[in-house]
């Protein structure tokens, strides 16, 4: 079972220091956690990003996987691929992007400023289609390092995006090789405003409250089947406190502790745990959630 623990990290009221929060992944570590979900957001003040949050900390704790949180919101969707990209590939595969549904962005709206539609939830289907080209966009097999002839990249197997939407326009490709976990973990939440059959099409994960999750797994396990896909494709993580026992619902494949408390609480429920949790050392974030390689050869 995959555990995460969530933190919102930065020097606001409420947030997680960046020291406490390495002293959280360190105990996290030790303890054989699965890894930390970072927050773009406290409760009243942003925090820190999370991908220069996850870059530092998985420097120092490798053995942790990352799910850095990041709306559409400000984001154009080429810098935010390349950004979590950087991150995975310094990781070796050990990151996931929980994307949430928003508004626009300076740049992509520069280049479409009358949208057809305000509607985030199309938004954020049309985001996840972009990033899934871009990170397939160069694939790892186009290093090709022949000495031979010269040839470093072999810029055939590169290939554009060249997206025109209705909220997006994206030439690509990007300037870096792919992960080797395929491509990075894409995360879904908001089902509710999402929907089913969106989340069904793109995610490899999503994120479920306990309180919803038995009714809002059944729809998912159906939207996943009208789109063609099993229920294998995609972890289904709970979202819960941190309070009692690490359990997840029947039909999850993890959770996500959210606690309520401060770092030292958090350190301690962590290390009383310690002895049901196990993650193999080594493994990609999408080993650890059962799900199979995907992104270009």
């Amino acid at each position: 079972m995959s555990v995460f623990i969530e933190l919102a990290v930065g020097d606001g009221h409420g947030q997680t220091s960046p020291a406490d929060a390495a002293r959280i992944a360190d105990a996290a570590q030790h303890a054989g956690i699965t890894g930390l979900r970072l927050l773009d957001h406290g409760t009243t003040e942003p925090t820190i990003d999370p991908s220069v949050v996850a870059a530092h900390l998985a420097g120092r704790y490798p053995a942790l996987h990352y799910l850095i949180d990041a709306p559409t919101t400000g984001n154009a969707p080429y810098n935010l691929a390349r950004r979590v990209l950087s991150v995975d590939r310094a990781t070796a595969g050990r990151v996931g992007l929980v994307l949430r549904p928003g508004g626009g962005d300076e740049v992509s709206d520069a280049t479409t400023p009358q949208p057809v539609s305000s509607d985030p939830a199309q938004r954020w289907s049309e985001y996840a289609t972009i990033l899934a080209a871009l990170w397939e966009s160069f694939p790892r097999s186009a290093l090709s390092g022949d000495q031979q002839r010269a040839i470093v990249i072999d810029d055939s197997q590169i290939r554009a995006v060249d997206h025109t939407g209705p909220f997006y326009r994206v030439a690509g490709p990007l300037d870096g090789p792919a992960s080797v976990q395929g491509r990075p973990v894409l995360v879904a939440t908001d089902l509710d405003l999402l929907g089913s059959a969106r989340v069904a099409a793109a995610a490899d994960a999503v994120i479920l409250g306990t309180h919803e999750f038995g009714s809002s797994a059944d729809t998912l396990r159906t939207a996943l089947a009208a789109a063609g896909r099993h229920r294998s494709d995609i972890a289904i993580l709970a979202r819960s406190s941190g309070a009692g026992d690490v359990h997840a619902p029947p039909g999850a494949d993890g959770v996500v502790l959210a606690f309520a408390h401060g770092a030292d609480q958090i350190i301690r429920a962590i290390t009383g745990r310690a002895e049901n949790i196990s993650v193999p050392v080594g493994t990609t974030l999408r080993a650890e959630l059962g799900l199979r390689w995907q992104g270009a050869a």
